[in-house]
Formats: C-alpha cells, sequence, structure tokens
C-alpha cells in the first residue's frame, strides 16, 4: 500500500532502523535517532541497488516520487540513476575546484613566495577587489573574453587605466596557469588586446636641473620638523636609494668602519652596497644615539619596532611647500641618474649599479653586488661633494634659485 503524507509525519523511531514501503522500489528508511531517508531499490542487470533520493522533510513524499519516476525513466533508458548522480556529484565538485578565484588562489600561493611584499600586496588587492566579486565563482573555461572585458571596463570608469591594465595581466596569467594545470583551453584575455584605453604615461617629479637641486636641498637642510625625518631628507639625495628601502634600513646593515650599507634588495632579489660618503656617515653618526634602540635608523614616530610611515618623507616635502609635480621620493634617483651622467660624467654602468638596478654583462650575466665598488665609492663621495657645492652656490646672489612654498 503507498505512503501517505500523515504515515511519514508520524513515523516514530523504533529501537533498530526499519523500512515503510511506498511504491515501485521506494520506500522511507527511519533510523532510531529518527533521521528519515528515502531509498530505491532497483536492479541493473542481475545486479540489485540502492539509490539515495533524499532526506524526509527537505525532500517530501511528491518530491521523492518524482525523483523516483525520472530514476526509472533512466533505467529504461539503459541508464544507472545511481552511476548518473555520482557523475554530476563530481561535475559540481570539479566545476568548484576550477573556478577562477580557486585557480587564482592557487597561483597566487605558488607565486607569493618569490614576489617582493609591496607587489604581491598589490596583486592581491587586485583579484579581491576587481576579480573575485565578478568572474570568482565561474568555472575559469567558461569565461569569455567579453565577460573579462566588462570587469575590466568597471575599473576604467572610476578612472584608473593602468589599474585596469595591470589587472587584465594578472587575469592573464591566471588563465595560463589554468591551461598549464588543465583547467582551461586558453588565455580568454589574449583576445582583448587594444580592447582598453592605453594609460598615459607619468614620469615620477623629479629636479634634474643643477640650478634647482641646490635650493632644494637648502630647504630640505632647514626642514623644522623631527630629527628621524630630517636625516632621512638628508640622506635620500646622498645615497638616491628607493623611498621604501631607506625607511626600512637597518643599523645591523651599517657598517661605520667600512662606511658601507649593504642590504638585499627585494625587487631585484639581490644583495646591494651603498658606498657612504663622508657627509651620509656624519649624518649616521649625529642619528645613531637617538635611535640605536630600534633595529630600525628610522623608526616609527609611534613605535621603536616598525620603520617610519612610508609617506613621512613625502609628507615633509609637502609641508614645506615642495610640490608633487616638483619631487617626490623617487625623484632622488632621477636626479643622480641624469646629473652623474650629464653634469658629471660617470660611467653609466656605474651608476645603474648604484641605482640598484638589474646589470648584465656581454653574456647577459648579472654582475656581482661588488662590482667596480672601488669605483663606486669614489662617485658617491664625488657625487656628495657636489651636492654641498650645489648648496653653497644655490646661497650666492649669483645663482638662480628655486621657489618652494
Amino acid at each position: 500500500m503507498p505512503l501517505t503524507d500523515t504515515a511519514v509525519k508520524q513515523a516514530k523511531p523504533k529501537e533498530k532502523t526499519y523500512r515503510l514501503s511506498d511504491e515501485k522500489g521506494m520506500y522511507l528508511e527511519v533510523t532510531p535517532k529518527g533521521q528519515k531517508y528515502w531509498r530505491m531499490k532497483y536492479r541493473i542487470g542481475k545486479q540489485e541497488k540502492r539509490l539515495s533520493i533524499g532526506v524526509y522533510p527537505t525532500v517530501s513524499l511528491k518530491k521523492a516520487r518524482q525523483i523516483r519516476e525520472q530514476a526509472r525513466q533512466h533505467l529504461l533508458d539503459g541508464i544507472d540513476p545511481s552511476g548518473l548522480k555520482q557523475a554530476r556529484k563530481l561535475t559540481s565538485e570539479l566545476a568548484s575546484e576550477n573556478c577562477f578565484k580557486v585557480v587564482a588562489l592557487e597561483w597566487f600561493a605558488k607565486k607569493k613566495p618569490i614576489w617582493a611584499e609591496n607587489h604581491w600586496t598589490k596583486v592581491e588587492r587586485m583579484m579581491t577587489r576587481d576579480l573575485f566579486p565578478y568572474l570568482g565563482a565561474r568555472p575559469l573555461n567558461e569565461i569569455t573574453p567579453p565577460e573579462l572585458l566588462a570587469v575590466l571596463r568597471k575599473i576604467e570608469s572610476r578612472g584608473a587605466l593602468e589599474s585596469a591594465k595591470r589587472t587584465k595581466q594578472i587575469a592573464g596569467q591566471i588563465f595560463r596557469y589554468g591551461v598549464a594545470t588543465g583547467r582551461c583551453e586558453r588565455d580568454a584575455s589574449q583576445d582583448l588586446t587594444g580592447a582598453l584605453a592605453n594609460p598615459i604615461k607619468q614620469h615620477r617629479a623629479a629636479i634634474t636641473n643643477p640650478k634647482e637641486v641646490g635650493p632644494l636641498l637648502n630647504a630640505l637642510d632647514g626642514y623644522q620638523g623631527t630629527t628621524v625625518v630630517k636625516a632621512a631628507l638628508s640622506l635620500a639625495p646622498l645615497t638616491f636609494v628607493r623611498p621604501g628601502e631607506l625607511r626600512k634600513a637597518k643599523w645591523a646593515e651599517i657598517d661605520f668602519n667600512k662606511a658601507e650599507w649593504r642590504y638585499y634588495v627585494t625587487k631585484t632579489k639581490s644583495d646591494h652596497i651603498v658606498p657612504l660618503s663622508q657627509q651620509a656617515i656624519a649624518i649616521l653618526t649625529e642619528l645613531q644615539p637617538l635611535t640605536c634602540n630600534s633595529e630600525y635608523v628610522f623608526p616609527g614616530a609611534r613605535s621603536l619596532s616598525r620603520p617610519m610611515s612610508d609617506n613621512a618623507v613625502l609628507s615633509a616635502m609637502r609641508r614645506m611647500g615642495i610640490e608633487k609635480d616638483e619631487m617626490c621620493g623617487h625623484g632622488f634617483r632621477a636626479m643622480a641618474r641624469t646629473i652623474l651622467d650629464e653634469e658629471l660624467h660617470f660611467r653609466p654602468d656605474w651608476i645603474e649599479h648604484q641605482l640598484a638596478h638589474s646589470v648584465k654583462d656581454v653574456h647577459g650575466r648579472a654582475y656581482n653586488r661588488t662590482a667596480h665598488l672601488a669605483e663606486r665609492k669614489k662617485m658617491m663621495q664625488a657625487w656628495a661633494n657636489y651636492l654641498d657645492t650645489l648648496k653653497i652656490q644655490a646661497s650666492s646672489s649669483n645663482v638662480i634659485t628655486a621657489s618652494f612654498g
């Protein structure tokens, strides 16, 4: 006799699991804990099998019978309903494993250990903010070029043309990783060449005219803020390292006896040596008693355990009236590169080494960190002396001076 809704609802648990038969092989299995499972017994060939239909009351009697009829139709078509269910489950699991977010995070996990922190944090932010909300749950192999373009257009619409370009590059790397690992067949970003607006390349602001350098340096020397920031402002033009490298400098890296600063450059994955001029040593010697309790040469204002803010030097320049279109933290590098070459006539490869750029020999091999070190020491002292001369000249009435503020 077929089951009724009332009979199913009122079925009580017993000491052992028991069954209530419906019809056409379907029955309700009731466990001692009161769970109720719909099952269907069937034969395929000479083998007796069972199909799990669902759990009551999530799957009602009516719904269970509909699933049973579908299973019976599959049997008439020669299809094993249990095998079909397992295949669909596997397909669903594979689709989940192959979604854009899963593949992207797997790719990111492999790349993160070999990237500099500032790079991987930018990539992570691009994925989380601009890609995952729209593509994260989509199977990688189903994402089309127009679909990816629509996501990139959202970035363009807020005026972030460079970010749109870089996000496209990140997406392309994820797709290519998907191709390599068998999760998709091609890189959907390849068809978007020329589809995005080209960002206008803007060079970082820098003063490279010697007549304007002197007034700038005198303005920096006149900074009225903290001693730590003032020392950083003075050391920046003398060493022309990257702003992040300057603010993260550690006392353990400074060798006063050799007049050298040695540290690891995360951008190029190589060690670097900065010869310290007499002027640079004097600044560090004066600063050391004030910050020697910190591992950092330039500790933060709130904590000795952290380096100063990445905005400290830039903010100081802005407070002095040095505008963003005149000079930035990276500008000291452009200043040194230009003047050392065009005014002081030092060899370009020495300059590139000192900028911690990746310099290769004629055989394509990267030079080691000590290449031309003796010559670079002379160059760095000559550079410091030249800057002193520019400051003195800027103080005389015979030199055109720049205006800051």
